[in-house]
């Protein structure tokens, strides 16, 4: 027993290089941007920020700093909210949306910006509709009392589906000149308008990966399959709505500050597993890294490469799309979960 606990752990140096990696991304951030900053300004600028310009104080605590950590957020919620439902759905090409997240907070942001102005509106209503539109997919999968994977991603297709027709129909009717443009650029994904107030999202994203972190065992038994894991004395309902609740957190909450962002939930747990394997005792905490770590590259370069600042969600798909056809030409279509 001992032997195998071992086995299915990462070492201490792992472990210590995992939660290192997605602070010195986040530092590193720091540096690039348009306005030059040196070694000292942006040190000096954390730990003694009277010493240091207006203008350096300022691009490193009040524009980049909430940004980066924004992004670790967001890129680690959606790719722990990834891997678990793989696991949980025992479906490789399950993402963190796939049970209706983005589109239900889609058409949350819209109605909060064609009749609410926008604004803070956008974040409570999106993280409520997102939400929602889980547990609509939840009661539309139930057949006679009972939830498969199979009948849940169904009713997350289903509720997806609609929610994607509500959001047509909003910009349908939403204003032209000002209400459409907003949609359309809250649907391209973007951290441009984070700042400290944001952060509050943090909260419920920490708190769905604390509960898909603390069941990343019982990930391993659902993976199993449904029987399987009952016969194990696994609570298979109560493991999923458990899981499932966590997910759900991280990617509602990341989607409502950062807009709807695409491929890190399916890409990178698989970049997980090409490293760990398929243990997720192993795969949800190098996720959680990964996903932090690229999603603030994906945000520096989306304001450093051009004059222009480009949507997160476009880089996202940009770099996901070949990386994912190069991972099924490796694997010959033999994903595994």
């Amino acid at each position: 027993m001992q032997k195998a606990k071992t086995a299915g752990s990462l070492s201490l140096p792992v472990r210590a290089l995992l939660i290192i990696l997605p602070f010195a991304a986040v530092f590193i951030s720091l540096f690039f941007g348009r306005y030059h900053l040196s070694l000292s300004e942006v040190v000096f600028s954390l730990i003694k920020p009277q010493s240091v310009s207006d203008a350096a104080r300022v691009a490193v605590i009040h524009l980049r700093l909430p940004r980066a950590i924004a992004s670790a957020f967001v890129g680690a919620s959606l790719a722990v909210s990834g891997a678990a439902f793989q696991s949980v759905f025992r479906n490789p090409l399950v993402n963190s949306g796939i049970l209706g997240v983005s589109n239900g907070a889609g058409f949350g942001a819209c109605v909060a910006i064609v009749f609410f102005g926008g604004g803070v509106f956008t974040y409570i209503f999106s993280f409520a509709f997102a939400v929602s539109a889980v547990l609509l997919s939840y009661f539309a999968g139930r057949i006679s009392r009972v939830t498969t994977s199979i009948t849940m991603i169904l009713g997350g297709v289903i509720v997806g589906t609609f929610f994607s027709a509500l959001v047509s129909i909003m910009k349908y009717v939403a204003d032209p000149y000002s209400q459409l443009p907003s949609i359309t650029f809250w649907f391209m994904g973007s951290f441009a308008s984070v700042n400290y107030s944001h952060l509050f999202a943090a909260i419920p994203m920490g708190v769905g990966m604390l509960l898909i972190f603390l069941s990343r065992w019982k990930l391993n038994v659902l993976s199993m399959g449904e029987r399987e894991a009952a016969s194990l004395g696994v609570d298979v309902r109560k493991c999923q709505v458990l899981i499932i609740g966590g997910a759900t957190l991280c990617t509602a909450a990341a989607v409502c500050i950062s807009g709807t962002i695409g491929w890190v939930g399916l890409v990178i747990p698989h970049i997980g597993r090409m490293i760990t394997g398929n243990s997720n005792q192993k795969l949800i905490p190098v996720s959680i890294s990964l996903g932090a770590c690229f999603m603030v590259l994906v945000d520096l370069l989306s304001r450093t490469l051009t004059g222009s600042e480009i949507p997160v969600g476009i880089l996202c798909a940009l770099v996901g799309t070949p990386f994912f056809v190069y991972l099924l030409k490796k694997t010959k279509g033999g994903f595994a979960t």
